[in-house]
């Protein structure tokens, strides 16, 4: 895999945006691979309304995001009721982040967050454009990916290093199981999910997981037995294979 832009399609651009673009949806094509299957990712036609590419063998599509910063807490997207339609109508691309190096156009790190990791929840609206604006009214949103779990955020290429492709598919397979939740549902995996990665730790206990209580009441007010809810959860992620029970109260990460 070359981490280099090919610097050469950027001449007759003006726009340092339009450049990046250019070079980066070139690189992807040229260099990535569809990390569900493997396969060569296809370049859909400008202005589709989905993705950037897709997968002609599984049928996964893809948006890029490029940046000259690393991964932050939110991702600046689009029009915020599009993007809620989408996740409703199960129509959201999986996204690229790709973080570059502006001084020798060359790719620091690419990581993709799977959409099966997208909930409504995520979805930030950002204040409507104000009356003076171009687009005076319409109303943007962030992707708050401070809320995504640790395996929602796959890494192809990590500080330069180039990550295993057989390493990334399986991490990536492994979590489809959420695509059969509902959004309810898999708000709460994915809430509990971000409470182990808060643990930073492979074995823990019940209990600790319990110290999220009040963490997880004010992601879901409407619930009122937080700690049985706890236990549901944990007892489907062990089921879809994530954890494993290892004696009464105590879990281990696979």
């Amino acid at each position: 895999m070359n981490l280099f832009f090919n610097t050469n399609l950027a001449e007759g651009y003006h726009s340092n945006s339009q450049k990046i673009r250019v070079m980066s949806e070139s690189w992807v094509n040229d260099n990535v691979y569809c990390v569900r299957c493997g396969s060569k990712l296809t370049h859909f036609e400008n202005n589709k309304p989905v993705g950037d590419f897709y997968c002609a063998k599984c049928k996964e599509e893809f948006e890029l995001k490029c940046n000259k910063s690393k991964l932050g807490a939110k991702i600046v997207d689009g029009a915020y009721y599009t993007m809620i339609q989408k996740i409703e109508n199960g129509d959201i691309p999986n996204f690229f982040y790709l973080n570059y190096d502006l001084n020798n156009y060359s790719v620091n790190n690419l990581l993709i967050i799977p959409k099966h990791y997208f909930t409504k929840n995520i979805i930030i609206k950002r204040p409507p454009l104000l009356k003076t604006a171009h687009r005076a009214g319409w109303i943007g949103c962030n992707i708050d990916v401070s809320s995504i779990p640790a395996s929602g955020k796959l890494y192809l290429i990590y500080n330069k290093q180039i990550i295993d492709k057989n390493i990334v598919i399986s991490n990536f397979n492994k979590m489809l199981f959420l695509r059969n939740q509902r959004d309810y549902l898999k708000g709460w995996l994915l809430d509990i999910m971000k409470c182990i990665d808060l643990l930073n730790k492979k074995d823990f206990t019940l209990n600790e997981i319990y110290t999220f209580e009040d963490f997880l009441k004010l992601k879901h007010p409407k619930n009122n037995n937080i700690k049985a809810k706890i236990r549901q959860q944990l007892q489907i992620l062990r089921d879809y294979g994530y954890l494993a029970f290892t004696k009464r109260g105590e879990y281990t990460l696979l």
